[in-house]
């Protein structure tokens, strides 16, 4: 299984950051390796989401099940194949005016061994973790860049 961790501390409030990480439909717009993303199904605070992504040439489709727990905390998680686990938790917290500290975990175990070592082999999976925090960084300034201009 594959563990990693980001830690970062961001000029946004909890509330902003929450906001586009809670944005799911919008992932293809900044981040490269999501193809497209649908909302299955919406209840108040979770959503099911199918969502095909890209690496390497590589495509996978599958539904992922996040709870939102606005906010401070969304938790994702998948139960399809060829995963034996996948999550991730997104925790915001207050640093300041204006300030919030992002963690950012994600643990990956495919069920068949033979796929786990290849995508050990194929993908540099902590610098994806660091990616995925780096495009939602991005994303905020672009996003609050323009309301604060």
């Amino acid at each position: 299984m594959s563990y990693h961790h980001v830690r970062r501390e961001l000029p946004y409030s909890a509330d902003q950051l929450f906001d586009l990480v809670g944005d799911v439909e919008k992932y293809p717009e900044f981040i490269e390796w999501f193809v497209a993303v649908r909302i299955l199904h919406r209840s108040s605070n979770v959503l099911d989401v199918e969502q095909i992504v890209r690496f390497k040439g590589l495509h996978a489709q599958f539904v992922t099940r996040a709870t939102l727990e606005r906010p401070t905390r969304i938790a994702i998680v998948s139960h399809d194949r060829p995963f034996e686990t996948f999550e991730q938790i997104w925790q915001f917290r207050t640093a300041g005016p204006q300030r919030t500290t992002v963690e950012y975990e994600t643990k990956v175990e495919l069920h068949s061994p033979i796929l786990e070592h290849a995508m050990e082999a194929l993908f540099n999976e902590a610098k994806i973790a660091r990616e995925t925090v780096d495009a939602f960084e991005h994303r905020a300034r672009q996003v609050y860049r323009k309301r604060d201009s």
